[in-house]
């Protein structure tokens, strides 16, 4: 109310100066106070929000370190960790290098003493051979004086003969030469009627003519040698593999096949050699597999050579029936069938076995019909003829008396068993059927270049190696290698320790050297494998 009446006062002019002046001052202090409260709330306020911010400021960096502390806590550990797996690793491998050096350190102490043994026994034969030599040339003395002695006794006898005779060498000699030539002219007359009557015989004719026309109608390719296979490969860091660590790999497949492996600079092939085909063979589709495969260890390599035999087992039964079916007969036992087989695997005097079985059958059946005699006979004997040759590395006796027993024993007629029997001439035929088989047999191993005489020798001086390291006790399983130079003997852990190894070899190398005949020197090596095999249940 007094405001309203100050301010009707001073609209109409009438308020005196003091009561502007001291309502002007109320205002400013009122004005003043406020301000002064404002502020005062305002800083309050500020205060109370700046203490709140400081201590959520100070709970974060009390977080933050508490964090940081455990970050650098675990950090510590796991580089404790750290530092001992790499210690131990180091200590584990250095463990390992120091086991390898010691290996390879007996390895070459033991190849120092075989060279001393070697050294020894090469200066034991070079004083042998000199001896030998010295007593060759005395012995080339004492012929030398006899053989002086003996010309002296037959220019003396000469000389008397001329008295005797009343010839001179040279007469005596005129004399000799002519009554030789008299009587060798009276021998080609005779030979030569001879041969015209034969000639003039039909059935010489009708003979010739048949076996002509049988060669010219069974015509073969020449035999062809094989000894080595070939296997190629994605690329050369797959040779690597195939050695696998410290050669584990390419052991366990040479001595699982008995085949050698040879890993050279030939840019990606692996080659194999070994004198037994079936064996290369074996080695051949079982590292073709482990190829392809990609996974290449030593139960694998075992597990793929099992199955690949299996696998050959098969194709040796279908070779069998293949030969069976291309001569056109029927009715064999299945054994045989599967003995038929195996021939394709087996080569004699460098000739195919399995090949010359077919040519013979083919040739016997064409010349029995000719002659109007019993096909069906005559192919049959000619297909079994040298069935003996299959098995006659693993039984004793030659390759026709195993081909007989093995005919009886599947109830062949005795027709083909006396035509097997009699195929070498070894007893006398009782059929045409059986002279057949024999001329059959005839041409085709004697046709230029079916045979060679040496790749035989060389076969069989393999086999009797291995003969000769399988006839020791213990043994399990020899494989004759590089060409005859090398046996591999695998023993059997159980009953040939570590030690009877050396003894072992010494004595298959001392009967080597007594029983064959053989160029340079031949290797013994024996190897034990023991595996421990257990099964979860």
């Amino acid at each position: 109310m007094f405001t309203a009446n100050l301010s009707s006062l001073f609209l109409a002019g009438t308020a005196p100066v003091w009561v502007v002046i001291v309502l002007a001052v109320a205002i400013v202090a009122v004005g003043a106070a406020c301000f002064f409260v404002g502020g005062w709330l305002y800083k309050k306020l500020t205060e109370k929000k700046v203490g709140e911010v400081n201590q959520r400021i100070k709970l974060m960096l009390d977080e933050a370190e508490n964090d940081a502390k455990a970050l650098k806590k675990e950090a510590i550990l796991e580089a404790k960790e750290q530092d001992l797996k790499l210690r131990n690793e180091f200590e584990r491998e250095t463990k390992e290098k120091k086991q390898e050096l010691q290996k390879a350190e007996q390895r070459l102490m033991q190849k120092e003493d075989n060279l001393d043994k070697k050294e020894d026994s090469l200066q034991k034969k070079s004083d042998a051979l000199e001896q030998q030599q010295k007593n060759l040339v005395r012995q080339e003395g004492e012929i030398k004086k006899m053989q002086e002695k003996v010309n002296h006794q037959h220019d003396l006898m000469l000389q008397e003969l001329e008295k005797v005779a009343q010839l001179t060498r040279e007469e005596a000699k005129k004399a000799l030469t002519d009554n030789i030539l008299e009587e060798t002219r009276h021998d080609v007359a005779v030979q030569v009627r001879n041969i015209e009557q034969q000639a003039k015989d039909e059935a010489d004719q009708n003979a010739k003519k048949i076996i002509s026309l049988a060669i010219q109608r069974c015509a073969s390719d020449h035999a062809s040698e094989i000894t080595v296979s070939v296997v190629p490969l994605p690329n050369d860091d797959m040779k690597a593999r195939i050695i696998g660590r410290e050669g584990r790999n390419i052991r366990a497949l040479e001595n699982a096949t008995g085949i050698e492996l040879i890993i050279d600079d030939t840019p990606e092939v692996v080659i194999l050699s070994g004198f037994d085909p079936v064996r290369r063979e074996v080695a051949r589709l079982a590292l073709e597999k482990l190829i392809s495969d990609g996974r290449i260890h030593p139960a694998r390599i075992e597990e793929t050579v099992e199955k690949v035999r299996k696998e050959l087992d098969q194709q040796i039964k279908e070779n069998g029936e293949a030969a069976m079916f291309e001569v056109g007969i029927f009715g064999l036992h299945p054994e045989i069938i599967k003995l038929l087989g195996r021939l394709k695997y087996r080569t004699s005097y460098g000739q195919n076995v399995y090949k010359h079985s077919i040519e013979v059958a083919q040739l016997a059946g064409i010349m029995a019909a000719e002659l109007g005699l019993d096909v069906n006979l005559a192919k049959r004997a000619g297909l079994l003829h040298d069935i003996g040759k299959a098995v006659d590395h693993e039984q004793e006796g030659t390759h026709i008396q195993i081909g007989a027993d093995i005919a009886k024993k599947y109830k062949e007629s005795n027709n083909v068993i006396n035509a097997i029997l009699a195929h070498h001439g070894d007893v006398e035929p009782k059929t045409v059927e059986a002279v057949l088989v024999q001329a059959a047999d005839a041409i085709s191993g004697a046709r230029p270049g079916a045979r060679r005489e040496t790749s035989t020798n060389y076969v069989k001086r393999l086999e009797q190696l291995e003969a000769i390291a399988s006839s020791f006790k213990g043994v399990d399983k020899s494989y004759a290698i590089q060409a005859g130079r090398e046996v591999r003997v695998i023993v059997k852990p159980e009953q040939i320790d570590d030690a009877h190894t050396l003894f072992l070899a010494k004595d298959i190398a001392k009967k080597i050297e007594q029983e064959l005949e053989y160029p340079g020197q031949i290797k013994v090596n024996v190897i034990r494998e023991f595996r421990g095999v257990e099964y979860a249940k």
